[in-house]
């Protein structure tokens, strides 16, 4: 995995976890059972770091064997994410083991705090987009 891939994961993790809890303990303050509050969370925050995670080991092998074929491995990933999402909404649906609105809630705020936490990476670290000892195009 490259190294800009590991530094998402290592920056991107606990910012995402962190900001799960803190979304749990607010839902914990607010919910009418704290209990099922927190699980809601804790289950919000497993699915989003998994997502994530997998999502940009996918992608960072890709990039590193064959990037031509990055934006259409991405857009698959991306579209089987949305799709396993849509499973879980539709099998918890009625669910009360957990609290669904702190449960979205949760998700909601970990995608955003990864996102944030990819952007403030990117943001602040040179990635080349050209391999300097690749030879160009022969004309």
């Amino acid at each position: 995995m490259p190294s800009i891939d590991r530094l998402v994961l290592r920056v991107a993790i606990p910012v995402t976890v962190a900001v799960g809890i803190v979304a749990g303990l607010i839902g914990a303050l607010v919910a009418a059972d704290a209990g099922k509050a927190v699980l809601g969370a804790a289950i919000g925050i497993v699915i989003v770091v998994a997502f994530f995670t997998v999502g940009q080991v996918v992608v960072g092998a890709v990039l590193k064997s064959a990037p031509q074929m990055a934006m259409s491995v991405a857009l698959m990933v991306y579209l089987l994410k949305i799709g396993v999402l849509f499973i879980f909404i539709i099998l918890f649906q009625g669910t009360t083991a957990f609290d669904t609105k702190v449960f979205a809630l949760t998700i909601v705020a970990c995608t955003l705090a990864w996102t944030a936490a990819e952007v403030w990476i990117f943001a602040r670290t040179r990635v080349l987009y050209v391999d300097p000892g690749q030879e160009g195009p022969r004309i």
